[in-house]
């Protein structure tokens, strides 16, 4: 009589597989940022906006601290009231119209965080923070890129 489906010796089982995505708010930020002053005008900031294809960006103060957020639709209030009151743009600063309670993250924040806070809060972009500092900036484009990268992975 023959040998029925001999494996011969089985090797030790394999120990769980475990899979390090990076999935941190720091592993997808934007680290090199374009910032802006409060007392640049509205006009420059707009110059900045197309020359860099950016939406937005994070006001620094003169000692490099966080003082708020200027983005384009700033920008278009800006553009309305200067059309409606009939005056020119080019005398307006950036403080007049940044927005200045500005929501940040730390930068150990998950990705599933960060969007459920951009789920939240309906923004477009968050300064993301270490130790008071800012070091990054995320968007939701970013969280959908990092989203992406892991689909093919257990979520778990």
């Amino acid at each position: 009589m023959g040998i029925k489906s001999f494996q011969g010796r089985r090797a030790k089982p394999l120990a769980k597989k475990e899979f390090k995505a990076p999935i941190l708010v720091t592993d997808y930020m934007t680290k090199k940022l374009v910032t802006f002053t409060p007392d640049q005008s509205i006009l420059e900031v707009m110059e900045q906006f197309t020359k860099y294809n950016i939406s937005g960006g994070p006001v620094l103060d003169e000692n490099g601290f966080l003082v708020g957020i200027i983005s384009e639709a700033d920008c278009m209030k800006q553009i309305s009231e200067s059309r409606y009151f009939n005056q020119p743009i080019l005398d307006k600063s950036v403080e007049k119209f940044m927005t200045k309670n500005v929501e940040t993250i730390p930068h150990e924040m998950t990705i599933f965080g960060a969007a459920g806070v951009f789920h939240k809060n309906n923004r477009r972009r968050l300064p993301v923070m270490k130790d008071g500092l800012l070091v990054g900036q995320i968007s939701r484009k970013d969280i959908v890129v990092a989203a992406l990268k892991l689909s093919g992975q257990n979520w778990k």
